[in-house]
């Protein structure tokens, strides 16, 4: 009787996992179409850095929907590889991006369609992270977890990018998204050296 029911719960747990990462891929896809629409009309750089922030998060999305096609132990090393690598080009991206940033005293407009954006996009991502995390637990499979990580930075960079979105509309303190850049970055490295370990 378990054994038979062993292979119908890691059936339905790859379907969710699956449908977890198919969330994520369509929400980040709509999103490089927003926020490339809102960075242009606001001339904000922290909104076209989310933007490349998303392409990463469906680049690694779709790696995971590759990884658990087939489970092979080869297959999860190149694809906890690419997610590490992910994460690399995303701390770089975020050390270049938030460091020119604050050099060149770059301001803004202000951008509601941003705002609300990243509003919903902290929110998404923080229950998509939660539901990785847990599949990716109960099936053992260290990718799928991996890119629950990636998925919460995605969140957390959402907080901080609308953080410095209300700080610039609200007290005028353009400086406030570059800074929270770093603390992203801080993020972003730890799971990098975490994820290439693997």
């Amino acid at each position: 009787m378990t054994s038979d029911r062993e292979p119908r719960v890691s059936a339905a747990l790859l379907r969710r996992g699956r449908q977890l990462e198919v969330m994520t891929l369509s929400w980040n896809i709509v999103g490089v179409i927003v926020l490339a629409y809102g960075a242009i009309a606001a001339r904000s750089v922290a909104l076209a850095g989310f933007g490349v922030d998303s392409v990463i998060e469906i680049g690694a999305s779709t790696v995971v929907l590759w990884e658990l096609a087939d489970v092979a132990q080869d297959r999860q090393r190149r694809a906890l590889r690419m997610i590490g690598i992910a994460f690399v080009a995303l701390a770089v991206y975020l050390a270049l991006q938030s460091t020119i940033v604050l050099a060149m005293g770059f301001h803004p407009h202000h951008s509601r369609v941003g705002i609300a954006w990243t509003a919903l996009t902290a929110v998404a991502m923080f229950l998509l992270a939660a539901g990785k995390a847990r599949v990716g637990r109960e099936l053992h499979n260290v990718v799928l977890a991996a890119e629950g990580r990636v998925t919460m930075i995605d969140g957390i960079l959402a907080g901080a990018v609308l953080a410095g979105l209300v700080l610039n509309a609200t007290a005028g303190w353009w400086w406030a998204d570059p800074l929270a850049g770093y603390v992203i970055l801080y993020y972003a490295i730890r799971e990098a050296r975490e994820t290439l370990k693997s």
